[in-house]
C-alpha cells in the first residue's frame, strides 16, 4: 500500500484559534493556548499518522506589526514556514475587517501560487448568514482550494477539514515513525507548559516579557520521580515581585499547574523547582533571546 504524506503550515493572525485547531488536530495537547495574543513563539511541529497518511503540521506564531526583534523573528517564522509545504491552512476570525499582517499573508499566497485551505473559526459565535457572508468576502480574495467552517472548541467542522486533508496529500514516504507526536524537544516543551500557566495567572502586561529555560531535566535513580528546574526571566524588578507574589503565591500556583500538565503529558510524576530572574529587555536582545532557549537562526 503506497502512503502519502504533506507537510502544512498553519498562518493567521493572533488568537485566532491556530494552536487549539493543531491540539484537536492532533488528539493532543503539544501547543500552549491562552487568549493572550502573540502565545506561540516558535514554529511547532506537530506529527499526525492515520493508516496510510501522514501529515506534518507547522503551527506558527500569529502575524503581527512587530515591535521588537523578538516578534520581527516570529513574523519571519511565518513567512518562511509558508515558503516550502505542501499546504497551507489560513485561519482566521468570523467577523471583522482582515488585519494588514492578514492581507500581507494573502499577497504572499498569491506571489507564491501557494495551495490555501481557508478555515473560518469560532463559528458558533455567528448565524448562518453571517458565515455565509464571510466565506464570500474572504474567497473573493484568492483561490482557495476549500473552505471549511469549524469551531475548534465545540469539535465542529473538524471531519470535514480531515476530509479535505486526505485529499491533498501526496504520494511519498513518511518522514516520521508512526507513533511520533511532535519532533520538539521535552525540555521545550516543559517550558512552553510553564509558560502557559504564567499567561493564564498573570495580568497583561507581565506574561509577553517572560520567558522559561529548563535548566535540569533528569529522572530519579530507580525511575518513578522526575526532577525538573526552570528560571522564569522577566524583564523588570517589579515584574519578578509580582510572578513570585506574596509570600510565593503566584509562583507556587504557576508551579502547582505547570506540574499537573506536565505529569499528564510526561506520564511521570514531576518535582518541580521554578526560579526567577530578571533579564532587563531580553526581546530585544539577540544574546538573550538565544540565552532563553529561542532559536531563530535555523
Amino acid at each position: 500500500m503506497n502512503t502519502k504524506s504533506a507537510f502544512i503550515a498553519i498562518v493567521g493572525k493572533p488568537n485566532v484559534g491556530k494552536s487549539s485547531l493543531l491540539n484537536t488536530l492532533l488528539g493532543e495537547k503539544i501547543a500552549i493556548v491562552s487568549s493572550k495574543p502573540q502565545t506561540t513563539r516558535t514554529r511547532i511541529t506537530g506529527v499526525l499518522t492515520e493508516d496510510i497518511y501522514q501529515w506534518v503540521f507547522l503551527d506558527t506564531p500569529g502575524i503581527h506589526k512587530p515591535k521588537t526583534k523578538l516578534s520581527g523573528h516570529m513574523n519571519k517564522v511565518v513567512t518562511d514556514s509558508v515558503a516550502d509545504v505542501d499546504l497551507v491552512l489560513f485561519v482566521v476570525e468570523p467577523m471583522g475587517k482582515l488585519t494588514p499582517e492578514e492581507n500581507s499573508l494573502i499577497e504572499q499566497f498569491k506571489a507564491r501560487r501557494l495551495p490555501v485551505i481557508l478555515v473560518i473559526n469560532k463559528t458558533d459565535l455567528i448565524d448562518k448568514e453571517q458565515l455565509l457572508a464571510r466565506i464570500a468576502e474572504i474567497s473573493a480574495l484568492y483561490d482557495f482550494e476549500a473552505v471549511v467552517p469549524v469551531s475548534v472548541t465545540e469539535n465542529e467542522g473538524i471531519s470535514t477539514l480531515m476530509d479535505e486533508l486526505r485529499a491533498h496529500t501526496e504520494e511519498g514516504p513518511h518522514f516520521f515513525p508512526e507513533d511520533t507526536l511532535t519532533d520538539q524537544p521535552e525540555r521545550a516543551i516543559a517550558a512552553e507548559i510553564i509558560r502557559e500557566k504564567i499567561l493564564r495567572n498573570m495580568r497583561d502586561e507581565i506574561p509577553h516579557g517572560t520567558a522559561v529555560s529548563i535548566e535540569k531535566m533528569r529522572e530519579r535513580e530507580g525511575g518513578g520521580i522526575l526532577d525538573i528546574e526552570a528560571t522564569i526571566y522577566c524583564e523588570r524588578d517589579s515584574h519578578k515581585g509580582m510572578i513570585i507574589g506574596k509570600g510565593g503565591a503566584m509562583l507556587k500556583k504557576i508551579g502547582s499547574d505547570a506540574r499537573a500538565d506536565l505529569e499528564a503529558f510526561l506520564d511521570v510524576k514531576v518535582n518541580l523547582k521554578c526560579w526567577v530572574k530578571v533579564r532587563d529587555d531580553w526581546r530585544n536582545s539577540e544574546k538573550a533571546i538565544k540565552q532563553v532557549g529561542l532559536r531563530y537562526e535555523e
